[in-house]
């Protein structure tokens, strides 16, 4: 078949049309967070609250409640906590992080074995389903596109600032509390969003592989930031690819392309570091 041929039968389906939508806004939120949240150490919250979006999802099914509008609020609740936490110094970030999401997965599971068990919709946020995308997972992936890209554009100067010195930030008048919390604010949701595509298991994958992956060969914020969007993008684009071509899980692709990419620029760090 055709590489013509082949682009014309995968995007005939409704659902491919709207996984690769939703992919690929979801991929661009998570990389642009994703290269502040590894600055500042916070890599694993995108797993930590992945958890805790997989008990709300289960506390929701069990309730007979809509998903999304009870995992949406705790888990952005969550994020908020873990700053909290991060912020008070009782407890460090990573240590706050595996608390809460070992927590509430074990509550998640509980839950699911005292009521309705495992059915499709929690398999498919635990492991990820993008072609169980709706019409409402466009809109709202739209909506938090939008307000991520307008915080990069229209504040990327803050977010530089709290980023990288957050004591010189508080002290030049920037109120790095509130972008901190708008920065966990829009992770949770960005995390919730994603599992339906990635899945709770790999859902970290798309905040952390791609800035990891560009702060191997670029320096500068801006150089890291572009990279990782691009290389967030692409991976996404190929692991869908992979997926359709060899009836693979799609989550696991696109990690596996976000694996190999890393490889690819780790390699090309080392040869430059060799004739430096």
């Amino acid at each position: 078949m055709r590489m013509s041929e082949w682009l014309i039968t995968m995007f005939s389906y409704p659902f491919m049309q709207r996984a690769f939508l939703v992919g690929i806004l979801i991929s661009l939120c998570a990389s642009l967070l994703g290269v502040s949240l590894v600055l500042k150490r916070y890599s694993m919250i995108g797993d930590g609250l992945s958890h805790v979006g997989f008990g709300a999802l289960a506390a929701a099914s069990a309730l007979q409640l809509a998903p999304l509008a009870v995992a949406v609020p705790v888990v952005m609740l969550a994020a908020v906590l873990l700053l909290r936490l991060g912020e008070g110094g009782k407890l460090k970030g990573d240590a706050a992080v595996a608390m809460i999401s070992t927590g509430a997965l074990a509550a998640g599971v509980m839950i699911v074995s005292l009521t309705t068990g495992m059915n499709a919709d929690l398999n498919s946020y635990l492991f990820g389903s993008i072609l169980a995308m709706s019409r409402e997972d466009v809109i709202l992936s739209v909506l938090l596109c939008m307000a991520v890209l307008i915080l990069y554009i229209f504040f990327y100067d803050k977010i530089f600032a709290v980023t990288f010195d957050e004591t010189f930030a508080r002290a030049t008048g920037v109120h790095a509390g509130a972008y901190n919390m708008l920065l966990a604010v829009l992770t949770a949701v960005t995390v919730v969003m994603g599992m339906r595509m990635m899945g709770a298991l790999l859902i970290s994958s798309l905040i952390i592989f791609p800035a990891l992956t560009a702060m191997r060969i670029c320096k500068s914020y801006r150089s890291v930031i572009l990279c990782a969007v691009l290389l967030s993008l692409l991976s996404f684009l190929v692991g869908m690819a992979v997926s359709f071509l060899y009836a693979t899980p799609a989550g696991a692709s696109i990690v596996m392309a976000d694996i190999l990419f890393y490889c690819l620029f780790a390699g090309v760090a080392a040869v430059r570091e060799r004739r430096a």
